[in-house]
């Protein structure tokens, strides 16, 4: 199978276009989430904040979404969640996101006690790690997933749905925690590539400083911030290029490939015999 070919695949299962007109994907997304919430009989949307441009663009998608179903004869309201993991160094642009996103509640909930709990009954129960690496590995695992405890506590107090920040690039790479970020009721930013996310996210008038910031998933104790594409070990211009059906370099093919494989496990429901 050529490059390309296999390229096309690849765009055709994620549901990727080439191009956008970001007014129309926002419509289409607000309608999408107030249809949804509709349709279940839910009164809420829960979503994390965390100063990132997925979950300002998929927050602010959301308080849309809400108010067009108030609109609508129904008693709707978001929840924007605050998680941080202890103190987050940059908490200043979560902080700006919320102002933009202007939710109908913020509830703030550190996940840190929690973690470190569970990390630290886990050892005690026996469970040992190669080494420092491979413990703040697993604890950063932790963390995204008792964030996703919290929303669907949440969710679950308030008769309401957990919105997803998953977009194309990071479901090409895998990169998110299965059963943690990974795991939501509906994902408004699908299909669209990073670059488009920020296109997207301009025009509703997100902040540029958070539009344009460099994005870090931050769960590694060791390596706070550490970029995503330091992690993935390729960047999101190439991995946008892919996905859009341009030529990109035989290295940055052979790593997207590479790593759509071995994570295709968590696009998936759970197998069975």
């Amino acid at each position: 199978m050529t490059n390309h070919v296999t390229q096309q695949r690849i765009q055709a299962d994620l549901q990727v276009k080439a191009s956008i007109e970001p007014q129309y994907e926002i419509e289409a997304r607000v309608d999408f989430l107030c249809s949804q919430m509709i349709e279940t009989g839910q009164h809420a949307l829960v979503l994390g904040i965390s100063g990132g441009v997925d979950s300002t663009v998929a927050g602010r998608l959301a308080q849309l979404a809400v108010e067009k179903a108030r609109d609508k004869g129904v008693d709707a309201r978001f929840y924007a969640l605050r998680l941080p993991y202890g103190e987050q160094k940059d908490e200043d642009h979560a902080q700006q996101a919320l102002t933009f996103i202007t939710p109908d509640e913020v509830l703030d909930i550190n996940v840190k006690p929690a973690s470190d709990a569970l990390l630290a009954s886990l050892e005690e129960g026996g469970l040992t790690f190669q080494d420092a690496v491979q413990r703040d590995f697993v604890l950063g695992n932790i963390k995204a997933r008792q964030r996703m405890v919290a929303q669907y506590a949440v969710a679950g107090a308030k008769s309401g749905l957990v919105v997803g920040t998953d977009q194309a690039a990071e479901a090409l790479m895998g990169f998110f925690t299965k059963y943690g970020d990974g795991a939501c009721d509906l994902v408004p930013l699908t299909g669209l590539t990073k670059g488009q996310v920020r296109e997207v996210g301009a025009a509703l008038g997100a902040p540029a400083i958070l539009v344009e910031k460099q994005p870090t998933a931050d769960l590694e104790s060791l390596k706070p911030q550490l970029a995503d594409e330091e992690a993935l070990g390729v960047t999101y211009t190439e991995i946008d290029a892919f996905l859009t059906g341009q030529q990109v370099s035989e290295q940055a093919y052979t790593t997207i490939t590479n790593t759509y494989q071995r994570t295709d496990h968590k696009r998936q429901l759970p197998r069975t015999p």
